[in-house]
C-alpha cells in the first residue's frame, strides 16, 4: 500500500481475519426463482417482472467478479462497460451511460464523481456484493428520472435486517496471473446483545500493470497516426521532437499496459436493532482506491530518456513501480467516507410497511501527474427516500414515495473542466400493480423538481420533470407469457452538460457546456416474450426509444489548448435493439448433469445527423456446464462483432472471440468451502471494447488464470 492511504493495515487485517466476502452463488437452476430484494418496492421474483431484469448472485457473481462494477456486469444482457483500465469501469446499458445509468448501493446513489467522466471510478465494492441487480422498466422511476437508461443496484449486508444464527462469517481470497493481483475480502455478522446485530466487512486488493496480447495501440490507430505525421511533413510542419518521442514510446508499449495498476481497500461497520415488526440500522464505510489511468493523458512532458531492453524488462517486473524518467503518468487517489441509515416497520391497516433509507458521503479524488497534484474533484452529497407500501387488496398492490437528493460538486486544478456546482432534487412517485387472473398490469408516475446552480457565476436552472411508465403481461400458459411496456421520461441536464468549459484530458477534449439546454425527453417501449419449461427457457426483449433533445457532445472542428473542442448539444435521437437469452438442460449423461445456455444482443443508436459514439456492437455469449457431485465445469465463447457504425472522430473496432473456462470444486462433505479456478481469454486474443473511450490505446487484458477460495462459517 502507498503511504497516502489512511486506513490502518493492521485494523483492516483484523477485520478480514474476523470476516469475509459474501458467498457468491451457483448458477441458478431453470426452475429456481431469484428474488429481487432491492429492485422493486413490491417484492417479487425475476419472473414477476414485465421487462428485462438481470440478477447476478452466488456462483455467477463469483465467475464474473472484477475490481469494478462495469467489468463485473459487462456480460449481462444489454450491458457493456466504459473500461478505462483496471481501476475505472462503469456500466453501459443498451448503449446508455453516464448520468443515464444510476449506480446504487443498497438503493441509494453511489455519491461519487463516476458519472462526470469515464476515468472516475465508482465508489462501490463488488467483492462485498451479495447480489447485483440490473433494472429496467417502470420500477426505475423509484430511483430518479436520471436513470433513464437503467439502474444498477449493488446489494450488500452492511445493515443487517435479520438476526443471524450465532456468528456468521465468510472469507474469500483470490489471485490472478495477468496482473499479479491478490484480493482478500470478508464479512461477519453477530448478535452482540438481544436483537442488536453487528456487521463488519473489509476488502483489500492489489494488482500490478496487466499484460496485453500485443501493442497497446491498435493497428488502425497507429496507421492513422502515421498518416497524420506524413501529412504534417508534406505540409512542412515542424513536429515537436518531444511529442514525436512520446508517440514512439507509446507505440513501443507491447506485452504489458503501463500505468494500469490498481490498489484499493475498504472497511465497513454496521449496527442494527432487529425487532419483531421491523428494524433500524446504521453503517459507516471508508473506501479508498489508487489506480493508474493508462493511455498517456499527461499535461506535458519534460525531456525523456530512452531505456534499453534491460531497463524495460526491469520495469515490467516491478509492475507500476517507476514510469520512464520525466514522463508524467496520471493516477487517481480516491477516498470516500459514507454513512447509511435504513429502517422498516411492519404495520396493520391500509399500509402494511413503511421504509426509510438514506445515505451521506464525503467523496474526494486527486488526479496525480507523476507526484504532483493536478486536479482535485470533490463531491459531498446526501440522498434519502421514504416509502409507504399499501397492503394488497383484491390483487391490487401499490407504493408511494418521497425522494430528496443534494450534491455539491467541485473540481479545482489543471483539469477543472466544470465549475463548482450544486444540484438539488425533490421527487415524489407512486408504483401500482394489479393482478387480474392471468393478466398482470403495472404503472409508475414520478414528478421531480431539479435545480442546477453554477456557484461561480451564481446562475441557476430549474427543471420540472414528469415521467410515466406502464406495462402489462399475460400468461398464456404456465410456460409462455408475453409483456409490453411503454414510457415517457424526462431528464434534466447535468451540471457538466450545462456548465463545462475547459480541458478534459481523460477524453482528449475541450468540453463546452450549454446553459440553455432543454430537458431531455425519451418516449419508447419494450416487448418481452418468455418461455420457461421444465428443462429449458427462452427470453426475448425488443426495445425502441425515441429521444427529443438527446444531450451529447458534438465535435465543432475547432481546437483549444491543442485539444479538439466538443460542444454539449441537444438533438433528436433513437435507440433500438434486442436481447435474446436461452438455456437447455440436457440432463444426466453418465455421472454428470449437462446444460447449455446462450445470449445474443444488439443495439443501434443515432441522431438525425450522425451515429452516436461508443455504441456496443452485436455480440453473443454461449456456454455449457457439466456438473458432478462436488465439481462444476463451465466453458464459454464470448464474441463481439466489428463496429463500423461510427461517429465523427471515431475509428472502427475489429471483432474478437474470447474463450473462457471455469472449474469449481466444493470440498466433499463441507459445502461451505469452495475452490475456483478460472481461465479467461485462454488463447490470448487481442480484444478492444468499442464502448471504451480508450479502446485504441487500451486493449482488454490478455490470458488470465484466476484462483479463489471461499468459505462460510
Amino acid at each position: 500500500m502507498t503511504n497516502n492511504y489512511k486506513l490502518s493495515k493492521a485494523a483492516l487485517s483484523a477485520v478480514l481475519l474476523l470476516s469475509a466476502s459474501p458467498a457468491f452463488a451457483q448458477m441458478q437452476g431453470i426452475d429456481e426463482e431469484i428474488i429481487i430484494t432491492g429492485a422493486r418496492i413490491l417484492e417479487g421474483s425475476v419472473d414477476d417482472a414485465i421487462t428485462g431484469i438481470s440478477i447476478l448472485s452466488e456462483d455467477r457473481l463469483d465467475d464474473r467478479l472484477a475490481p469494478t462494477i462495469g467489468e463485473t456486469l459487462k456480460l449481462e444482457p444489454g450491458v457493456s462497460s466504459t473500461f478505462f483500465g483496471a481501476g475505472a469501469s462503469r456500466p453501459i446499458i443498451r448503449g446508455q451511460g453516464g448520468d443515464r445509468v444510476r449506480v446504487l448501493t443498497n438503493g441509494i446513489g453511489s455519491i461519487d464523481a463516476s458519472s462526470a467522466s469515464p476515468d472516475h471510478a465508482v465508489a462501490a465494492e463488488p467483492a462485498q456484493a451479495e447480489q447485483i441487480e440490473v433494472l429496467r422498466g417502470a420500477s426505475i422511476l423509484r430511483f430518479g428520472s436520471s436513470g433513464a437508461g437503467g439502474v444498477v443496484n449493488v446489494i450488500d449486508g452492511r445493515i443487517p435486517q435479520d438476526i443471524p444464527d450465532g456468528v456468521e462469517a465468510t472469507v474469500r481470497m483470490s489471485a490472478s496471473s495477468v496482473d499479479t493481483g491478490f484480493e482478500l475480502a470478508g464479512a461477519v455478522d453477530h448478535e452482540i446483545a438481544p436483537k442488536l446485530v453487528l456487521h463488519l466487512d473489509g476488502t483489500w486488493r492489489n494488482a500490478s500493470d496487466f499484460r496485453i496480447p500485443g501493442f497497446a495501440e491498435s493497428e488502425l490507430f497507429r496507421e492513422a497516426e502515421e498518416e497524420e505525421e506524413h501529412h504534417d511533413e508534406e505540409e512542412g510542419h515542424d513536429e515537436d521532437e518531444d511529442h514525436h518521442d512520446e508517440d514512439e514510446e507509446a507505440e513501443e508499449q507491447f506485452g504489458r499496459l503501463e500505468n494500469s495498476f490498481v490498489e484499493s481497500n475498504s472497511i465497513t461497520g454496521g449496527l442494527s436493532y432487529v425487532g419483531n415488526r421491523g428494524f433500524i440500522g446504521v453503517a459507516v464505510q471508508r473506501f479508498e482506491s489508487l489506480y493508474g489511468v493508462p493511455g498517456g493523458h499527461g499535461h506535458g512532458h519534460e525531456e525523456e530518456e530512452h531505456h534499453d531492453d534491460e531497463d524495460d524488462h526491469e520495469e515490467e517486473e516491478h509492475g507500476h513501480g517507476e514510469e520512464e524518467e520525466g514522463e508524467e503518468s496520471i493516477s487517481i487517489d480516491l477516498k470516500q467516507t459514507r454513512f447509511d441509515l435504513n429502517a422498516a416497520l411492519e404495520l396493520d391497516g391500509f399500509f402494511e410497511r413503511v421504509q426509510w433509507v438514506g445515505g451521506y458521503a464525503d467523496y474526494e479524488h486527486t488526479e496525480l501527474e507523476g507526484d504532483e497534484i493536478g486536479t482535485v474533484f470533490a463531491n459531498e452529497g446526501w440522498e434519502t427516500r421514504l416509502e409507504a407500501v399499501q397492503a394488497e387488496k383484491n390483487g391490487w398492490k401499490a407504493a408511494y414515495g418521497l425522494q430528496l437528493r443534494n450534491r455539491d460538486f467541485s473540481a479545482i486544478g489543471a483539469e477543472a473542466f466544470v465549475p463548482p456546482a450544486e444540484t438539488r432534487q425533490i421527487g415524489i412517485y407512486t408504483f401500482q400493480e394489479k393482478q387480474i387472473e392471468d393478466l398482470h398490469i403495472e404503472g409508475a408516475v414520478r414528478y421531480e423538481h431539479t435545480e442546477q446552480t453554477n456557484l461561480d457565476a451564481d446562475f441557476s436552472r430549474d427543471f420540472n420533470l414528469l415521467s410515466v411508465s406502464g406495462g402489462a403481461d399475460y400468461h398464456f400458459t404456465e410456460a409462455v407469457r408475453a409483456g409490453a411496456t411503454v414510457f415517457r421520461t424526462e431528464r434534466a441536464p447535468t451540471s457538466e452538460e450545462l456548465f463545462s468549459n475547459g480541458p478534459h484530458l481523460a477524453t482528449d477534449a475541450f468540453e463546452i457546456g450549454d446553459p440553455d439546454l432543454n430537458k431531455e425527453v425519451a418516449t419508447g417501449g419494450e416487448l418481452a416474450l418468455r418461455y420457461r419449461g421444465k428443462n429449458s427457457f427462452l427470453t426475448t426483449n425488443f426495445f425502441y426509444t425515441d429521444y427529443k433533445d438527446y444531450i451529447f457532445e458534438m465535435p465543432t472542428g475547432e481546437e483549444e489548448d491543442e485539444l479538439d473542442v466538443f460542444q454539449f448539444m441537444g438533438e433528436d435521437a433513437e435507440f433500438y435493439g434486442f436481447e435474446v437469452q436461452g438455456g437447455y438442460e440436457l440432463g444426466d449423461i453418465g455421472s454428470a448433469f449437462v446444460s447449455v445456455d446462450g445470449l445474443i444482443e444488439y443495439v443501434r443508436a443515432k441522431t438525425e445527423t450522425s451515429n452516436l459514439p461508443r455504441i456496443p456492437p452485436l455480440s453473443f455469449l454461449v456456454g455449457g456446464d457439466i456438473e458432478f457431485t462436488n465439481i462444476n465445469l463451465r466453458g464459454e465463447l464470448e464474441y463481439a462483432d466489428a463496429q463500423d457504425n461510427i461517429s465523427m472522430n471515431e475509428l472502427p473496432t475489429e471483432s474478437y472471440l474470447l474463450t473462457n473456462a471455469f472449474l469449481t470444486w466444493k470440498f466433499p462433505g463441507e459445502q461451505n468451502v469452495k475452490f475456483k479456478l478460472s481461465a479467461l481469454n485462454i488463447f490470448d486474443e487481442e480484444a478492444r471494447q468499442h464502448s471504451s473511450f480508450l479502446k485504441d490505446q487500451v486493449p482488454l487484458p490478455g490470458r488470465n488464470f484466476r484462483f479463489s477460495v471461499s468459505a462460510n462459517f
